[in-house]
């Protein structure tokens, strides 16, 4: 990689260090992009004023404007924690890289009054500037998208936990009642729910209600049968309940083998068999025993 052109020039960028700061400031604050409503201006002052010192403590060790360079190493990792938290906050892509690339602004017009007397330099500074800022702008949104697709993924995970709820009904014995599309990755989810509660509370039998999924197909049918499976082994029994006529149709026609697995229209008559197989009892108190 070249030589940083601005590299000649640093000297004059720290001595005028609170100029360049007060000219950033009002550049990002002035912005369409700016979000008073996600940052305090105290903040956005303070994570400026550290990023720019910073900076400006590098050019002079930096070789070359490869930021991959281990001389770049605690600018890249102030990048990477900022972008990384304004990921978090719900900031956009362009709100988080506006923080780095109107740093061009201060820094063109400090260097255009200190090389007015020289074109060819301050075309080079120039130069310089716009590729040096360019490639930091480019890592903090590489930074960004990589943490909101984390952001995103742990979001979407959260929301399978809180559609699978695993309910305990009686001693002994669990209900999970789905709701929605059961793909492959909310099948996991299931599975991994249902037998840590079984691990939790050592039931007996899991009722698995498929009441509220909407359509029942092979890819379905095979996560059910290896939830079962799985449930088994764990030593539980499953029912599974919610089973409509055309459901039934469905499953018949799809050549599903659900072999000893008991299956019931609603919840109820699920719940009234694991009572009996557990051996529990209702009792009334004003009509006796049901």
């Amino acid at each position: 990689m070249k030589s940083i052109a601005i590299g000649a020039h640093v000297k004059a960028l720290q001595k005028n260090e609170s100029k360049i700061l007060a000219g950033w400031l009002k550049s990002q604050t002035s912005a369409r992009t700016y979000r008073p409503d996600l940052i305090k201006e105290s903040e956005l002052n303070e994570q400026s004023r550290q990023f720019l010192k910073l900076l400006l403590e590098t050019l002079p060790k930096a070789a070359s404007d490869d930021i991959g360079g281990t001389e770049w190493t605690d600018v890249r990792e102030m990048l990477r924690e900022l972008s990384r938290s304004r990921a978090v906050q719900g900031f956009g892509a362009s709100e988080t890289a506006t923080f780095v690339l109107s740093l061009k602004e201060p820094v063109f017009a400090l260097l255009s009054e200190e090389l007015k007397s020289d074109p060819a330099a301050l075309a080079d500074a120039l130069w310089g500037v716009t590729e040096l800022v360019d490639r930091l702008g480019l890592y903090t949104m590489e930074v960004y998208q990589k943490s909101r697709e984390e952001v995103i993924a742990r979001q979407q995970r959260e929301l399978l936990e809180l559609s699978t709820p695993v309910v305990q009904l009686w001693d002994d014995i669990l209900a999970l009642p789905l709701v929605g599309t059961l793909d492959s990755a909310r099948a996991q989810v299931v599975m991994e729910t249902l037998l840590q509660k079984i691990v939790e509370t050592e039931a007996a039998i899991a009722i698995i209600d498929i009441t509220g999924v909407p359509t029942v197909d092979t890819l379905v049918a095979q996560h059910l049968l290896k939830t079962i499976a799985a449930t088994r082994l764990m030593g539980a029994d499953c029912i599974i309940s919610g089973i409509r006529p055309q459901i039934a149709q469905t499953i018949v026609h799809l050549g599903v083998d659900l072999g000893e697995v008991i299956t019931k229209a609603t919840l109820a008559d699920a719940f009234a068999v694991a009572l009996k197989r557990t051996g529990a009892r209702v009792v009334n108190p004003g009509q006796g025993q049901a």
